[in-house]
Order: structure tokens, then C-alpha cells, then sequence
């Protein structure tokens, strides 16, 4: 089994820079591949401690920051190395407060696996939740080097746990620990015969209740609702947004409307607007755009999505309505917002636990979607209900951060 992996890497490699020709996101990735030994030979030396981060995406960057942050504490002589597999993170979180030494993971070749690794030296190694890549884990394990996976979420239906599954089940036991984000994950776990597991929880709760400690004004957007009750749409995909616009150019003239498309396309954005029949305003056209008179702001930027749930009186959450994956509810729910979704979200035990306590509404179709947000704009005593049920969640679930380092003080040596 190891014998076809690595052979299919080497298909792979082969493939992927006439593919990327076709593919802009993926022409990024082979530009940036092609920096990473060198960013890495420019900023460490072979005398450094080094601790290193690496994250799939964005989401998972995000979920990850507290612990990073930490660590960054704890070890402040440690130089840290941060690296994404996707553009999407790569891209946005080039600039971040944790390092500048960012890169590119390459694909996991055994002559790329070796040449990493001798250049990063890695102490410490955190995975965030998934992307686990069997020759770099493997090699983390030979060198004895620290290695850990943070936020873990499995299912019974994944590889892992198939009989057909056993090679795949090997990357596991290169973990040091594996801090899951529930008691079902753990179980999975012991299950196939893997002890070094715990409980932690899901860190993206410290994440996103950390948001209530920082500065979340935003003047445009103050100026933009003027004191009105705001829907704030975020992370949504055109099947999002075909249910949304039609509900919108019905909407009473007094009720605000905030939309974030997941991606920020040229043509989707000019669908949008052209299917609109309200008064509406793009964040790149706001300086000289009368925003208070706007009842639609289409977000058409990136990094201001968590500040601006601050300003919602309800959430819609993309994603869930096809089949993309429901994006971030915590965002909103820090702030006490009560949150609706599409219809496809067992994969999301967030959101499965708010719909549970009464702070997450699921909609299959318009008429759905038409009645709860006729609901949630009308009664007032129903809206901080739930928008409260959600606080009170994100509040209770907190702590991962701090189980995560207590059990890395007792597996790093300085």
C-alpha cells in the first residue's frame, strides 16, 4: 500500500503543473511550492528551535490561532513555521500575528518530506484537525520529534475505521497525542486499539469568544444600518443567495441586509446586484456611497466578516443549503445572534447542538427560510431567546487551549 501511495504521488506530481494551466487556485499553489526550501533556508538556522503549525486552510488556521498564540507565549525564543496546503489560506494569512515564516506545504514525496524536515528541525509539530500526510508523519516519528493533532473530528464512515482502512490507520500512531473535539471521536480512537487520546474540545469556541475582547467597530457598517434591525448573510454560495435576494426584494424598506459571498467573484457579484430591487452598496463603492439610505451592503472584501457579526440582529450561515459544508456559526454566535442555516449540516456537531437548545433554525427551500426570518424580525422576545441560547453555548464550551497546552508542557523538552 505504501508502495501504490507513493506512486501515485508520483503521477500527481507529474500532473499538476499542466493542470494548473486550467486552474488559477492551483497555479498559485505550484507558484508558491517552488519558494518554500528557499523562504525556509533564508529564515532558519540549524541551531534554531523551531515549533511547527501546519493547517490545511484558512478554517483551519482559524481554529488553531489559540493554541498557536500560546505557544508563541510560552516559547518566545522558538522560531515558528507556518504551512498550508490550499491558496486559501496561504494567500489570506500570508501577513498573521504568529510568524513571518510562511509557506507552502510541497506534496508529500519522500525526497520532499526529507528536505523539509531537515530544514524546519522541528521541536514541536501541531496538525489542526486533519490533512494528514503519511510521509511527513512518518518521518516526524523516525526523527522523534514531537507531533501532535489538535481539534480532531472522525466519524464511524471514514477510511480509518473501515476494515479496508487498516494502512490508512498507520499515520495515527505517528501522533504523540491527539486531542479530539468530542467524546465520539475519542471512542472511535480506542476503538482500533489508539490510547493517546483526550478530550480537549473544539478550540475555534476560545477563537471566536476571544472576538468579544477586541475592538469589533466598524464606522460603515454603523452607518449603514443606522440603528435598524440587520440581517447579516455570511460565507454564501449562490444557492444561498438565490433564496436570499428573493426574500430581500420583498423585505420591509426599514429591515438591513448584509451580504458575504464565500467567494468574491466579479461575475457573481454583478449577478447579485442585478437580481436586487433595493438600494444597495458595495464595500469597494462605500466611500462615497450614502449608506445610511443603502438597505443593502455587499461585502466584496475579506478579513472583516467576524467584526461585522457584531452588528447583526440575525445570521444566515452559507454552505448548508448545497453541498459546499456549512461555513462558521460560532461567529455569529458569540455575539448572542440567533442563526439560520440550509439543510445540510450532520456533519456540523455545532450546529446540530444550537439547533438542539433553540438557537440555530434549518431551511430546506424559500418558504422555510420566508417563515422563521418573518418570525425572527417580528418577536423581539423570541430573537434574544435564541441569540442567547447560542452565547450561552459558545460560553460553556470553552477551555480547549488550556487542556491542549497543559499536555504539551509535559511532552516538550527545552
Amino acid at each position: 500500500m505504501v508502495f501504490i501511495y507513493n506512486f501515485c504521488l508520483a503521477i500527481v506530481s507529474f500532473l499538476i503543473p499542466p493542470l494548473g494551466v486550467l486552474n488559477s487556485k492551483l497555479q498559485k499553489g505550484i507558484i508558491g511550492r517552488k519558494h518554500t526550501f528557499e523562504i525556509l533556508q533564508q529564515w532558519i538556522k540549524s541551531t534554531d528551535q523551531v515549533i511547527w503549525f501546519h493547517c490545511a486552510s484558512l478554517g483551519e488556521y482559524e481554529q488553531g490561532l489559540p493554541v498557536f498564540l500560546k505557544l508563541k507565549q510560552r516559547y518566545p525564543k522558538h522560531k515558528i513555521v507556518l504551512s498550508f496546503f490550499s491558496p486559501s489560506g496561504y494567500e489570506i494569512k500570508k501577513l498573521n500575528p504568529i510568524t513571518p515564516i510562511v509557506v507552502y506545504l510541497p506534496l508529500d514525496t519522500k525526497s520532499n518530506v526529507k528536505t523539509f524536515l531537515d530544514l524546519v528541525h522541528p521541536n514541536l509539530t501541531v496538525f489542526v484537525k486533519y490533512d494528514l500526510w503519511p510521509n511527513f508523519l512518518t518521518e516526524l516519528k523516525q526523527r522523534a520529534s514531537v507531533c501532535v493533532l489538535i481539534s480532531a473530528l472522525f466519524r464511524e464512515n471514514q477510511w480509518f475505521f473501515k476494515s479496508y482502512g487498516k494502512w490508512l490507520r498507520q499515520p495515527l500512531w505517528t501522533f504523540d497525542h491527539i486531542f479530539t473535539q468530542n467524546k465520539h471521536s475519542k471512542q472511535l480512537l480506542q476503538h482500533i486499539g489508539y490510547k493517546a487520546v483526550s478530550i480537549a474540545g473544539d478550540t475555534r469556541f476560545d477563537r471566536v469568544n476571544h472576538q468579544l475582547m477586541m475592538d469589533n467597530r466598524l464606522e460603515f457598517i454603523e452607518e449603514f444600518k443606522s440603528n435598524q434591525l440587520c440581517v447579516v448573510a455570511g460565507s454564501i454560495w449562490p444557492e444561498d443567495d438565490a433564496l436570499l435576494v428573493r426574500y430581500i426584494n420583498q423585505a420591509p424598506n426599514d429591515l438591513k441586509f448584509i451580504l458575504a459571498p464565500h467567494n468574491i467573484n466579479k461575475n457573481e457579484l454583478l449577478s447579485i446586484q442585478k437580481r436586487l430591487k433595493k438600494p444597495t452598496v458595495l464595500f469597494s463603492d462605500k466611500i462615497n456611497a450614502k449608506l445610511s439610505q443603502s438597505q443593502v451592503f455587499i461585502v466584496d472584501t475579506i478579513g472583516i466578516l467576524s467584526k461585522i457579526y457584531a452588528y447583526a440582529d440575525i445570521a444566515y450561515i452559507g454552505g448548508a443549503m448545497g453541498n459546499t459544508g456549512l461555513h462558521n456559526t460560532l461567529e455569529p454566535a458569540t455575539f448572542g445572534v440567533p442563526i439560520i442555516i440550509g439543510k445540510d449540516y450532520k456533519k456540523f456537531p455545532e450546529a446540530q447542538q444550537m439547533n438542539t437548545t433553540g438557537g440555530l433554525f434549518s431551511v430546506s427551500n424559500y418558504s422555510e427560510l420566508k417563515s422563521i426570518l418573518n418570525v425572527l424580525t417580528t418577536d423581539v422576545e423570541m430573537r434574544q431567546k435564541a441569540g442567547q441560547q447560542n452565547k450561552d453555548y459558545v460560553q460553556s464550551s470553552t477551555g480547549a487551549t488550556l487542556h491542549i497546552m497543559a499536555k504539551l508542557e509535559t511532552l516538550i523538552k527545552e
